[in-house]
């Protein structure tokens, strides 16, 4: 009878305080730990280091491999500001239709800020073609140098500045057909705004880049690309080993070689000099994987296309996004966060620095918007 009436009290009991502490659980929200947890996708992967930077200054040509880089609210500083335009429609140009593009070198000499691009001189063997261009113009020195024409990106059309035709003559004969080079600078009057992923509704803010294909940054791992090449060795039945400048990432991390493709769960990024929160650079959204096309088939020191790999390879797996099942993805799409940064880079970012993904999600789904 006793235990009887125990049992009667603790329903009671229970009965009315499960709804009191359900009511102050969700009255003082989630933990620090589960926030972080966003979506049951998993915990926290490890702290990783940025062992590579790459820029691109003029879009689909050869990369620059630094040691440091600005990072602007539009990305790298110098990275994808340029592009190549035909001069009868001022439609962009990428290695998607020529794959020699990859062999205009770009450099950058820091002490007179200057940017030189060299390409092979058709018809020849040894002789080359160049031009060489202030890297950062002043407006005065874009006013007098260069003049104002809409160029078209994939479906959308921006604001540019046209280098006029006698210098970049040369490079008729290198296309095979008139071309124009035009910049967009990184801060401007008229930006182009983010689409996709990073659309203003989506993203939650307005964020704008140059002349990438979709966001200012690329986000790649080594780990997944080691666990790649593995595959392409077992498939090519040969010691094939494919750089990761293929696929022409902005940053480069260690990754965790237990873990490759754990980037596809990253949500939020921060870049700090040292462990703990007093050193941050700078915070990333990551917006979406990156879908590729056949580019990464072709090698940037040759512009020789491979007939098979990684394509076919990365086919078989790596179709992991349900919004682009048709393509395969490597990298994470990110946009710089620019909240409390005055208008003008946001930190520069080193090799050795260390990157903490400070959120993970399982609801990456790529937006179509090019």
């Amino acid at each position: 009878m006793a235990q009887s009436q125990v049992t009667q009290l603790a329903i009671v009991l229970s009965a009315f305080l499960l709804p009191v502490l359900t009511y102050l659980y969700f009255k003082k929200g989630p933990t620090k730990a589960t926030s972080r947890m966003k979506n049951n996708a998993g915990p926290l992967p490890p702290p990783t280091e940025i062992t590579a930077l790459y820029i691109h200054p003029i879009k689909s040509c050869h990369g620059i491999k630094v040691q440091s880089a600005k990072l602007l609210p539009t990305g790298l500083d110098l990275d994808r500001q340029w592009m190549w335009v035909s001069a009868s429609n001022y439609e962009f140009l990428t290695i998607r239709q020529n794959a020699r593009m990859t062999l205009i070198r770009p450099s950058y000499n820091a002490t007179i800020d200057t940017l030189t691009v060299t390409a092979p001189a058709p018809n020849a063997i040894d002789e080359k073609i160049e031009f060489s261009i202030p890297a950062h113009p002043s407006t005065e020195w874009l006013e007098a140098n260069t003049e104002r024409h809409e160029a078209k990106i994939w479906n959308q059309w921006t604001p540019t500045q046209v280098y006029d035709a006698k210098m970049t003559e040369p490079f008729n004969a290198f296309f095979g057909r008139e071309v124009r080079l035009v910049y967009k600078p990184p801060f401007s009057t008229e930006p182009r705004a983010l689409r996709s992923n990073g659309a203003a509704e989506v993203l939650g803010r307005e964020a704008s880049t140059c002349f990438p294909d979709l966001m200012p940054l690329l986000v790649g791992s080594e780990s997944s690309i080691a666990e790649l090449n593995s595959r392409i060795r077992a498939a090519e039945d040969e010691d094939l080993e494919l750089d990761v400048t293929r696929f022409r990432p902005n940053i480069l991390v260690r990754g965790d070689a237990a873990a490759p493709w754990d980037e596809d769960r990253w949500k939020t990024l921060r870049i700090a000099r040292r462990e703990g929160n007093g050193d941050v650079v700078a915070e990333l959204d990551v917006t979406q994987r990156c879908a590729r096309c056949k580019v990464p088939n072709v090698d940037p020191e040759t512009a020789e296309a491979h007939k098979r790999q990684p394509w076919d390879t990365l086919m078989k797996y790596r179709r992991v996004d349900e919004g682009i099942k048709f393509k395969p993805c490597y990298g994470m799409l990110c946009v710089p966060r620019t909240v409390g940064k005055q208008r003008g880079e946001i930190g520069e970012v080193r090799v050795g620095m260390r990157m903490e993904v400070l959120e993970v999600t399982n609801e990456h789904r790529y937006i179509a918007g090019f």
